[in-house]
């Protein structure tokens, strides 16, 4: 331990350590379910569409192809995007998994999965449901969403995690958040090769391809395994 962590614990209030050990708790759980499964297909979205709505159907198609295609699905596990995605891999009998949360509204777990965690922190749902993913897949959705994509987009910039295909499904929705991000790069805000780091799509079959070309890691691998190490070289 470090004579930083010594004063810390020193000057800590009970109430401080006990904070640090949830945190600590929720994000171990996690860990433990992502290495439970091989590295899927994650998919996020609205918890607040309806299941006849364009993007769900669309939502559910994806899930069941990929099942077909023996990709596990990865959401939030609730409502909306993540039930149609769900169902939609969960109606042939592939593995779906929801890294849900605990909300005043929209935490009910949804019927189509295959296992099921709730968390309490979102920092901890949102490192779990990174470590899970081979692909990230976005739906349209609000401000949920959009933190985690631009979360994503901010880590893979910055070399915090690997460089993980990302697509954005919904060309309608999107094509607003891609000129905000071509505006960035017109100021000098976003380097323009940072504005490449996702694909808008309204085709599902992208991302079926994208993770059949990546093909099907074992349980015990992970693109983060090593990842550290990596960025240390790339440091020095």
């Amino acid at each position: 331990m470090t004579p930083e962590a010594e004063e810390f614990i020193k000057k800590a209030s009970i109430a401080d350590l006990e904070r640090a050990n949830a945190y600590a708790k929720d994000l171990i759980r996690g860990l433990q379910i992502v290495r439970s499964f091989p590295q899927g297909v994650a998919v996020f979205g609205s918890a607040r569409l309806p299941q006849d709505n364009e993007y769900c159907k669309m939502a559910f198609s994806l899930g069941h192809r990929l099942a077909e295609n023996g990709h596990p699905v990865i959401s939030g596990g609730g409502p909306g995007i993540m039930e149609a995605v769900s169902h939609g891999a969960y109606e042939i009998g592939g593995r779906t998994i929801g890294l849900n949360i605990t909300l005043q509204h929209e935490q009910v777990p949804n019927p189509f999965l295959t296992d099921c965690l709730t968390f309490e922190y979102f920092f901890a749902r949102k490192v779990s449901l990174a470590m899970s993913a081979k692909i990230f897949v976005f739906f349209p959705g609000g401000y949920g969403t959009m933190d985690e994509l631009s979360e994503v987009l901010c880590l893979i910039q910055e070399k915090k995690m690997p460089v993980m295909p990302m697509f954005l499904m919904g060309s309608k929705y999107w094509r607003n958040f891609d000129a905000i991000i071509e505006a960035m790069v017109g100021m000098g805000m976003v380097a323009e090769k940072d504005a490449g780091l996702f694909k808008i799509t309204d085709n599902i079959e992208d991302v079926v391809d994208e993770a059949n070309r990546i093909g099907h890691p074992k349980i015990s691998e992970n693109f983060y395994d090593g990842f550290r190490e990596a960025s240390k070289i790339i440091q020095a």
